[in-house]
């Protein structure tokens, strides 16, 4: 029996439950503007979009800085990394205390807010490297959960935000500061993982010249994209479209936000016993369905929730098919380098909508343009995913003549 077959150790089940703490925690520092992005609107008096862009700017830099921050883990390792970059974002949470009544200042700590998520791409490796590639797809799924944090996120701070406006941040710093002497005390990095050797560009380029990379960006994209977008722009859709309360809709908000946590590792788990091409693509087309749905303008109950938790369990099976895929088909020493390049066009995947949303809506007084945008991105990673991705080889290379399932992990 090899080492990479052999069954998950204790540490593995540690590292697992410690880097999907920190996840959480760090999403809901990255997702702390948009449950009361309707107050700094009607305290700023913004306009749709300018609210808009203030919940969309975490989520771009959170998605660009998954490049160098997948990078830096496959060399320095995400024990440093992990309390490193958790630490780090305490200072623009602490900062949204002080520049409250300004838009232009707030922007700016939105910037440095992304950073909180970059650590996806911290953890993925750290996952990948302590669990065999028949265990992955799940554990994989597991850690996904951390994204869970928009859901605490959009419960929480409201709720949190009724007893002292600036509360919500103090809570969140505090919980910070605590997971990253935790994580410095708890994560390991594997003993034997490999550790590049080349610069930080060459194996960007590396790992960008790999077709596959670009394919999985593209369905990552759509499905992980999808989560964030209405992760950041649900609370202000159902406020602005069926008139619910600023704590209301973030409930519901979070409602959506669990559902796709759920089936996250459920996406996992039938990766790991089904081809995740397969798994993605049934996924992606039921997104694809529910959104035309949801684009004709659904009473909220029951038409409107139904479609809109429909889509929220389509689109965490994909975002955890779509990483299990990413698991079994890339190197060890360029997991983190590819899960970088994914992990951020699954977050801008994510920055789009919310501007297109409250650009369409600004102008057109509707959504239902938006709901049909995202079925046809939905449909076309239906197609993709099934036509393209089923035969994939463990190198990236083309498909096989006959698709089956991928031998997962090995070269």
């Amino acid at each position: 029996m090899t080492t990479e077959s052999k069954p998950p150790t204790a540490a593995a089940y540690r590292n697992l439950a410690t880097a999907t703490v920190g996840f959480t925690l760090t999403f809901w520092a990255w997702d702390l503007i948009a449950p009361i992005a309707s107050w700094y609107g009607d305290r700023l008096e913004l306009s749709s979009f300018q609210q808009s862009l203030l919940v969309a700017v975490p989520v771009l830099v959170g998605s660009v800085g998954r490049i160098p921050a997948g990078a830096l883990t496959d060399r320095y390792g995400a024990k440093l990394m992990f309390p490193l970059v958790s630490a780090l974002t305490i200072i623009p949470v602490l900062l949204l205390i002080v520049v409250k009544d300004s838009y232009g200042l707030l922007l700016v700590v939105a910037f440095l807010l992304g950073l909180g998520g970059t650590t996806f791409a911290i953890g993925i490796p750290l996952v990948n490297s302590w669990f065999p590639p028949e265990k992955r797809g799940l554990a994989l799924g597991v850690f996904g959960m951390g994204m869970g944090g928009v859901a605490l996120s959009g419960y929480f701070t409201p709720r949190i935000a009724e007893h002292g406006e600036n509360l919500p941040f103090i809570v969140v710093a505090v919980a910070l500061a605590a997971y990253a002497v935790l994580a410095a005390l708890l994560i390991t990095d594997r003993p034997d993982r490999p550790v590049p050797t080349e610069s930080l560009g060459t194996r960007l380029r590396s790992a960008g010249r790999l077709r596959v990379t670009w394919e999985l960006s593209a369905l990552y994209a759509i499905g992980f994209g999808g989560i964030v977008a209405f992760g950041v722009y649900l609370p202000t859709y159902l406020k602005t479209w069926y008139e619910l309360d600023p704590t209301d809709a973030g409930t519901k908000a979070a409602g959506f936000a669990l559902v796709t946590v759920v089936f996250r590792p459920i996406g996992g788990w039938l990766s790991d016993r089904v081809h995740p091409a397969l798994v993605t693509a049934v996924a992606l087309g039921t997104v694809a369905l529910l959104a035309i749905v949801q684009a004709f303008d659904p009473p909220l109950n029951p038409g409107g929730t139904t479609a809109l938790l429909i889509m929220a369990a389509g689109l965490g099976t994909a975002s955890g098919s779509v990483f299990a895929l990413v698991s079994q088909v890339t190197p060890q020493a360029k997991v983190g380098s590819v899960t970088g390049i994914v992990g951020a066009m699954g977050g801008l995947g994510g920055f789009l909508p919310p501007l297109v949303m409250g650009a369409i809506y600004s102008s057109k007084g509707s959504y239902s343009i938006g709901f049909m945008l995202l079925s046809d991105l939905a449909l076309a990673g239906c197609v993709y995913a099934y036509g393209r991705m089923r035969g994939i080889r463990p190198d990236g290379g083309e498909p096989t003549p006959e698709a089956t399932k991928v031998t997962a992990g090995r070269p």
